[in-house]
């Protein structure tokens, strides 16, 4: 498994800043001097963003401890600079984004229109890679033909897997309630950057769910290509109705898989990419990655088929299948409760019920997303302190993210600790 974060930069005032190039040098240069990739330091599509990466993990605990020291080395190299890590899915008060001006990022903006892009700028997200057998993804059709026939159905079982988990990975994580200042009567970060036709229609990919929103499960490994294939011309039609040349898009260096902003994906890594995980604490991250990796590690442990079943409104493991909701209660009922009422939703209750069960005695030491009462998230936090439907003060705001701030720099520090690596707030070895 693999982990790529985003982080919004800002002053030890809490005020966005601009400085992510410097930033990242001064990341290169300490990650160099302690041992680590400097090439896991990144910019991302605005210079008030920052994506921070692990190396490929073989294990919770491995993934937990590049992800907490390559957090340490973003943390220190923000010290030097006077610049601090804000850790959640938007920035709550009004953000003017300063984007990159990259063909890749330029050919985006004219194609969604600039205003929509600037949604891309305000949120930040987590993306957990879910690794398949080598060869498996070809960036070039999506899926090897000529892979063996049980590397594609593994990885058809992973991709369904990842897809059914979406509303659970959405009601677990959101994060900050406040967007532009406005409290958001869905999940913020959802709303504005994957967006929805009816819920949440001004949002970056609303009017592009092919490249954006959750796509269907695939009956089979062509099925899947022919995803893959149908999302990306989608995309060159949307380029040139915008009057955007579609050959530009391959003189940035894209191809097929690249046309891809989707909750779920494949990547050219080799990978299933989840996308939907919201910008979280470290505790939360590190929890959702080890309920991603047990519910996997059972599907392929066992051999199940992930198959969709009509009239089913959670996960039910029967037999060599683990039947999952039809993708239109999933995408519809499902996604529409997850965004709107998260964990409080009775459907979505008994959807992470059933995810926790299959899960299994791991998913029971996820403290950061469970308590003895119900499930947690960060967004319920936040709103225990703060008036959700008020519109947000800067004072209030700027409070808002440095105890954010304060709270990632709190909790990299405890984690990291000896036998604290592969837990969250102290918790999957359970002391």
């Amino acid at each position: 498994m693999g982990l790529e974060q985003e982080f919004f930069l800002v002053e030890e005032s809490g005020t966005p800043s601009s400085l992510a190039d410097d930033f990242l040098a001064r990341c290169g240069e300490l990650a160099e001097y302690e041992g680590l990739d400097p090439g896991n330091f990144n910019p991302e599509c605005a210079r008030n963003l920052v994506e921070v990466s692990t190396p490929p993990a073989h294990s919770v605990e491995e993934l937990a401890g590049g992800y907490l020291a390559h957090l340490r080395t973003a943390l220190s190299a923000g010290r030097d600079l006077g610049l601090r890590l804000y850790p959640l899915a938007t920035y709550p008060l009004p953000l003017v984004p300063d984007m990159r001006d990259e063909l890749h990022y330029r050919l985006q903006a004219r194609t969604v229109g600039r205003e929509r892009f600037l949604h891309a700028g305000r949120c930040a997200g987590v993306h957990l890679h879910v690794e398949v057998a080598p060869g498996t993804v070809d960036p070039r059709v999506g899926v090897a033909y000529d892979s063996a026939a049980k590397d594609r159905a593994e990885l058809l079982t992973v991709y369904n897997l990842a897809t059914a988990l979406d509303p659970a990975i959405i009601a677990l994580t959101r994060s900050c309630p406040f967007y532009e200042g406005v409290f958001q009567e869905m999940t913020a970060r959802t709303a504005c950057y994957r967006g929805s036709p009816d819920l949440a229609p001004y949002g970056l990919y609303a009017e592009l769910a092919a490249v954006g929103g959750l796509r269907p499960y695939a009956a089979d490994a062509g099925e899947l290509v022919e995803l893959q294939f149908t999302r990306y011309h989608a995309w060159l039609s949307a380029m040139e109705r915008a009057g955007v040349e579609p050959e530009l898009f391959a003189e940035a260096g894209n191809g097929l898989l690249d046309a891809a902003w989707n909750p779920v994906r494949l990547n050219a890594h080799g990978t299933v990419e989840l996308r939907g995980i919201d910008g979280n604490h470290p505790a939360v991250v590190l929890d959702v990655a080890a309920l991603v990796n047990a519910a996997t590690g059972r599907v392929r442990a066992e051999g199940l088929t992930v198959k969709p079943t009509p009239g089913i409104g959670t996960i039910v493991p029967d037999g060599r299948f683990l039947r999952v909701p039809e993708f239109g209660c999933l995408s519809g009922r499902l996604f529409h409760e997850a965004a709107t009422a998260g964990a409080e939703s009775p459907e979505v209750a008994a959807y992470l019920d059933s995810v926790f069960a299959f899960a299994g005695s791991a998913a029971e030491r996820l403290r950061a997303l469970k308590s003895g009462v119900g499930y947690r998230c960060t967004e319920s936090e936040i709103l225990e302190k703060l008036e959700p439907g008020a519109r947000l003060s800067r004072e209030a705001g700027l409070e808002l993210v440095l105890e954010a701030c304060d709270e990632l720099e709190r909790q990299v520090e405890e984690l990291h600790r000896p036998g604290k690596a592969a837990t969250a707030k102290a918790g999957v070895d359970g002391d």
